[in-house]
């Protein structure tokens, strides 16, 4: 168990009115699994992944993340946490466009303070792992969707984090790059990352180990084939 949920929900104050974003809600994320999170826009699946992202405070109940209690955490141990246990991979990617491929998945391994001759060799093996060791030199622009997602994923991979969370990771790709991407995730998980994809798109179900739906704020568990 990665990641753990104990009735945490979330609310927010807007003038006199609260908004309840997510429900009270238990859950975990394992090792070697990939968890889908679906749900239509706005019923709280992405303030779910901001929790397990160690983005936002639970208003109330108990957080645990790689071990540690984050409820109480200060905001630079909070990213602390970020930068060495999880991996980010976004649905717009996030690349900088002025850097290289290898420079953007470089980035969290200088932000880590790690010796160059070792970024060099990591960066390098996370590039190979998607297979766009030869792309390591373009810039994001002359690059596809997909071959950007991988990028993207690579840099997420580069640090060897043990969770890694993806937020409609597929939704800018064409057909066969979304296929290319998913059992690209589905190989980390089944490697034993822990790896959560928030979607609404039901062509996830297939490479799920496991489904969360969130509907209103209230997550649920459900069977691959509801």
């Amino acid at each position: 168990m990665l990641a753990e949920l104990r009735s945490v929900s979330k609310e927010y104050q807007t003038g006199d009115q609260t908004i309840v974003a997510l429900q009270p809600t238990t859950m975990q994320l394992r090792a070697g699994e990939l968890c889908l999170i679906i749900g239509p826009s706005g019923s709280g699946k992405t303030t779910l992944l901001s929790l397990l992202g160690c983005v936002i405070y639970p208003s109330s109940g108990d957080l645990y993340v790689d071990g540690q209690h984050v409820n109480g955490m200060r905001e630079r141990d909070l990213a602390h946490l970020r930068l060495h246990s999880i991996g980010f991979v976004f649905q717009n990617f996030n690349l900088l466009a002025p850097l290289t491929a290898e420079e953007n998945v470089a980035m969290p391994l200088r932000l880590q303070g790690v010796p160059g001759a070792e970024v060099k060799k990591r960066v390098a093996q996370a590039l190979d792992l998607v297979g766009m060791a030869d792309r390591r030199r373009n810039l994001p622009r002359a690059l596809s969707g997909g071959q950007q997602q991988r990028i993207a994923i690579a840099r997420a991979l580069v640090t060897n984090p043990k969770i890694i969370l993806c937020d409609e990771p597929t939704a800018a790709l064409d057909k066969n790059s979304f296929s290319i991407v998913m059992e690209e995730l589905r190989i980390l998980a089944d490697e034993g990352k822990s790896v959560a994809v928030v979607t609404h798109d039901p062509r996830l179900k297939q490479y799920a180990h496991r489904i969360i739906e969130v509907e209103n704020g209230i997550a649920r568990e459900i069977d691959h084939f509801e």
